[in-house]
């Protein structure tokens, strides 16, 4: 189910169930409470951009006007805090956390470390996002739309680790033919273009709200070359370009413009299946286990409020993109889609894990 088609079935649903069970007012209170937004990632990625630019907005539509502030918990990708988050309990609505598709991935391949379950958790919010890839403008000059002269070139590349959302990136060049040595251990993606700036990594990518808020303007003074987008997904599924980017190029038409990569068979439909799973539902804000209710509700319709405002497709598309937004059981159904893959995609990626970088899942 594309993007696009499952916004119109969730839509449809929600106004057939608001209308027979809803009621129209959730009856929380936040007066003179602080929320904290937890983010299992750097200061300084895409994430962190999310957050910070939604919850301002949020604390404006929640009742009583709660103080919103955004913290971060670092470490391991992401599974540091997600595996912190699982074993938090209901209080009093106060504690909001938030993934990303690295905090998906290894949830979907089964990795050992591991100890959270997303069914477990209460989705209020999920929104899209894409990706934007970029060379050194040394080797961004030799970038004709293909990978045709890139491909001896030795890339180095930031990495918070191969099972996290950087697969998405490193099967893509690895189909393009390229040569890109990731160095894990990153924090977050911001640590990766801080290396980027820094020299000490010749090619990087980030997700739309990092990229809009800090790569855009490398590539702008000349400091980075763009080079491709994940893309987007049309109501047929297919991949066309990022709405938010539509001057670059699709990693499916760089790879089609590219000697000996192909957008078909094996790998192709493995990085299609990941891609879908880690950026058209990329980021879900969660709730903990066992939260009452009217705390849900007074959640969702505050996130349905920040979406349904006249200013926000302005706001959000300098900030964090032009993507959908979903919330409640919209929100649900989003991070049904963006944790499920099938089990031909997960043993590609398995096996091609193991084959590139030695790492093992068992």
């Amino acid at each position: 189910m594309t993007v696009r088609k499952l916004a119109t079935t969730v839509a449809a649903g929600a106004m057939i169930a608001a209308g027979m069970t809803a009621p129209a007012v959730a009856e929380a209170d936040f007066s003179g409470k602080t929320i904290e937004w937890v983010i299992p990632f750097s200061e300084t990625g895409g994430s962190a951009k999310w957050a910070n630019f939604f919850a301002p907005l949020l604390s404006e539509e929640l009742p009583g006007n709660p103080t919103v502030v955004v913290k971060f918990m670092p470490g391991a990708g992401s599974t540091k805090g997600a595996n912190w988050f699982q074993e938090q309990e209901h209080d009093d609505g106060t504690l909001l956390f938030g993934t990303s598709g690295s905090t998906q991935f290894p949830y979907l391949l089964g990795d050992p470390r591991v100890r959270y379950e997303y069914s477990d958790w209460v989705p209020v919010m999920a929104s899209g996002t894409g990706g934007v890839a970029y060379l050194n403008p040394e080797d961004g000059a030799k970038f004709d739309g293909s990978a045709n002269n890139l491909k001896d070139i030795d890339f180095i590349y930031g990495s918070q680790g191969a099972t996290r959302l950087d697969l998405v990136p490193l099967l893509a060049w690895q189909m393009l033919g390229m040569n890109v040595e990731p160095v894990f251990g990153i924090k977050g993606r911001g640590d990766g273009r801080l290396m980027f700036e820094r020299g000490e990594a010749t090619i990087d990518y980030q997700t739309s709200s990092a990229y809009l808020g800090a790569s855009a303007d490398l590539v702008a003074n000349g400091q980075a070359v763009a080079m491709m987008t994940w893309g987007a997904l049309d109501d047929d599924g297919n991949i066309v370009r990022d709405p938010t980017f539509p001057d670059i190029p699709t990693f499916k038409e760089v790879c089609e413009a590219t000697d000996g990569c192909e957008t078909s068979g094996e790998a192709w439909d493995a990085w299609k299946a990941f891609f879908i799973a880690g950026f058209p539902v990329q980021k879900i804000g969660f709730l903990p286990a066992g939260t009452p209710d009217d705390i849900r509700m007074a959640y969702e319709q505050a996130f349905d409020a920040v979406r349904s405002r006249d200013d926000f497709a302005e706001i959000a598309s300098a900030r964090v993109g032009k993507y959908p937004v979903f919330v409640g059981e919209g929100a649900a159904k989003a991070t049904k889609e963006g944790t499920t893959v099938s089990p031909e995609a997960k043993a590609f990626v398995t096996n091609w894990l193991q084959e590139a970088y030695g790492v093992s899942l068992k």
